[in-house]
């Protein structure tokens, strides 16, 4: 399938919705802390979207702040139409990840203060990371779109409508993205 009919397979505009999180945190997901914590933030992001770019600190900070109560999971949800480098940035984490280097790839397309995620970008962060270059970039695997697609479609069953949206234990969190309101949140909010 090309790269233009897999942008398009993604629903236009995600419906409204008050749904828990689906699916819960699992083994499934890209995992900072261990699975089981006590407390969850879950991110569905895109990675050439500044505000998920802004976020990332105030996420890392959160993690410092909790340690082992929290676990973090990163989902993608790359918004094709509005932004054209998101869903092969999305297919080359995900490339990545099949080598165990989801992290460090998610860190360099998060780096700076400009997404730089053309193929030739992508191509270096590979080389950087110790993954074959040829293996992030178009075409994907089939297990790589599969993967980006459910995380897609868990937002969408999730209620997301923009990126980075936050769940805060298994609850669409929807106030400020400070460090002190989304620590406060998470301690507030009852696992669910």
């Amino acid at each position: 399938m090309s790269r233009s009919s897999r942008a398009r397979s993604f629903p236009r505009r995600p419906t409204i919705s008050s749904a828990p999180l689906d699916p819960p945190v699992g083994p499934y997901d890209h995992l900072k802390g261990v699975l089981g914590a006590e407390l969850t933030l879950v991110e569905y992001g895109d990675f050439e979207c500044p505000y998920c770019r802004a976020a990332v600190p105030v996420v890392h900070e959160v993690l410092d702040r909790l340690g082992s109560r929290l676990v973090f999971a990163f989902r993608h949800f790359p918004l094709a139409e509005l932004h054209p480098f998101a869903l092969p940035a999305a297919l080359a984490s995900e490339a990545a990840a099949l080598t165990g280097q989801f992290w460090p790839m998610y860190r360099l397309l998060m780096s700076g203060d400009e997404p730089a995620l053309t193929q030739a970008d992508l191509r270096r962060y590979a080389e950087q990371i110790g993954v074959p270059p040829d293996s992030v970039v178009w075409p994907a695997t089939q297990r790589v779109e599969d993967r980006v697609e459910a995380d897609f479609n868990s937002g969408v069953r999730s209620g997301v409508r923009g990126t980075p949206a936050l769940f805060v234990n298994g609850v669409m969190y929807r106030g400020p993205r400070t460090v002190d309101d989304l620590v406060a949140a998470l301690e507030a909010e009852p696992a669910g």
